[in-house]
Order: C-alpha cells, then structure tokens, then sequence
C-alpha cells in the first residue's frame, strides 16, 4: 500500500487562512502586522522567494518593506539600516533574505537584528530560547515541519525521529524542536561526516531530510511505514521542462512511496508550510511588540 501524501499546501492554506483572519482582527486594535524583507543583490532565486513572500503578505492584509540593496552595500551601511528598522515601531519583523554576499558576514548581521523581531529564528538569542526551551517565535521551516506531523496524526512522542542535514536554518533548529518535552522524540542528527548512513536512516520512525542532496534518500533506507519528510528543493537541469530544470528532493520519491507511510513530496509538501508559519510569525510578534509597548 502507497504512503499517505503529506499535502503541504492545503495546510499551509488553511494556517494563512487563520492568519489572515486575526490579522483583520488586529488591525481593529490598531496594530498593521509588517515584514521589512532586506535583499541583496539580485540572485534570481532570491528575488522569486522575496517576491512570493511580498505577495503572502499583501493577501493576508500585512504590511510588506521591501528593501532592495545593490550588491556592493556595506556592511556598515546594511547595519545602519536594520538599527533604523529595530527602532522602528511601526515594523514588527525583521527578514534578512540569504545568501548575503561574500563580502557581508552573515553572522554579523543576523546578529544585528532586535531579537523580538527576529521572524526567522537566526538571531542568537532566538536560538538560544529555543535550545532551552522558552516560549518564543521558531524558525519558520521546522515550526511547519512540526504542524504537518500533528496535522497528519503522525506520532511524535517517544519516537525515533532521524533528520539528516545540520544546518543552522532546518537541521540543528528541528532537532532540538522536536527533542523538546513537549514533543518528547529521540532524535539522531546526521550529517556529511555520518558513517553508514543507511544503518541509522532504516531504524526512523520518521526520517527528516534536508541536505540539499537530490535523491541522497533511497527506498531501502527507510524503514516500512516510517513517515518521511523532504525538505530538500533541488533544482535539477530538464531539457523537456519549461524552465529548463525540474524541481527534486533529497528522497527518491517513488521508491520511498511505496515503503513509507506517509510522505511529503516535492513540491507542495514542506515548502508552503515555510512561508505560511512566517506569516503566523510576524502576526505574533506584532501582538507581542505592541503589546509590551
């Protein structure tokens, strides 16, 4: 029996359906939710997810600032420019989109950002509440990661849950979420120096991947009826397809279909999630801005 497709955008459309709901009923108290999106430079890719997130803004009755950057901006001039935005009341989230250019240190800017503000999770002190637990704003990708797991009934408590990629945007964040009491899994973090991967992948009862890897994740290193996450968005060249490139996983989705029992595909599994928790985050830390001020 074929595994249960983990539908990303109709969850995705009914949490920004909420969103845009509350948001109209903040908008009565005086409070107009708004996202100041930074970009730098004009990385193709960067301005396609700068564009569709203006546009989720615009339709959930937010307030978008798009601040568009030549490439050769400062690092001095681009901190000088988010100080004037943490001082800002009337901007609540603040969204440096990556990769900055090489001559811009990212950590020092990420670092800049007034942590309430912080609707990605990146800054330090947002990492740092959530490795310890505290209630705050979480990283976009792993919050909806977590919403289509309980929006599935998919068991979470006492699991052994894999996820495979340490990064500091998905990886390391969703491994502490899900290691939280209040989800209770046992987790593996698995990475490029992991020795037989396939030994340890076989043995999830849910399997996280999101190494940017197309097709890292084979049949036969998924353990039967296993729920199985891709969070991978590879594009990989097409001469048949439109834009010369299709879009693939890190899981090699029909062979994994037939083994797992439930899985996300690509696209239209994790990625709607990513932008539709942003939405909810700004919403929050408007409410909770506003109201501390």
């Amino acid at each position: 029996m074929a595994a249960i497709i983990i539908d990303g955008k109709a969850v995705a459309a009914k949490i920004r359906s909420e969103v845009r709901e509350r948001t109209a009923r903040v908008k009565e108290r005086g409070i107009n939710p708004c996202l100041a999106v930074i970009l730098v430079g004009d990385n193709p890719a960067s301005l396609s997810y700068v564009k569709s997130k203006q546009k989720a803004l615009a339709e959930a009755g937010m307030e978008g600032r798009d601040i568009h950057l030549p490439e050769t901006v400062s690092e001095d001039e681009l901190l000088s420019i988010i100080a004037s935005l943490n001082s800002d009341a009337l901007v609540h989230g603040i969204l440096v989109q990556l990769p900055l250019p090489d001559h811009i240190r990212e950590e020092l800017i990420l670092s800049a950002l007034e942590p309430r503000k912080d609707v990605d999770c990146f800054h330090p002190v947002s990492m740092g509440r959530l490795i310890q637990g505290q209630s705050g704003i979480l990283p976009c990708t792993p919050y909806g990661i977590v919403v289509l797991l309980t929006e599935y009934g998919i068991p979470v408590s006492g699991k052994q849950v894999v996820v495979v990629g340490r990064s500091n945007i998905v990886g390391k964040p969703l491994a502490m979420l899900l290691a939280r009491r209040e989800m209770n899994a046992t987790v593996t973090l698995c990475h490029t120096g992991t020795e037989d991967l396939a030994s340890i992948t076989s043995r999830a009862d849910i399997l996280i991947a999101a190494v940017g890897k197309p097709g890292l994740i084979k049949g036969d290193m998924i353990k039967k009826g296993a729920a199985v996450i891709d969070v991978g968005i590879n594009r990989v060249p097409d001469p048949l397809a439109k834009k010369g490139y299709c879009l693939r996983g890190d899981v090699e989705f029909e062979e994994a279909v037939e083994i797992a029992g439930w899985i996300s595909p690509v696209p239209g599994g994790v990625g709607p999630m990513t932008i539709a928790m942003l939405l909810q985050n700004v919403l929050e830390a408007s409410e909770l801005i506003s109201k501390k001020e």
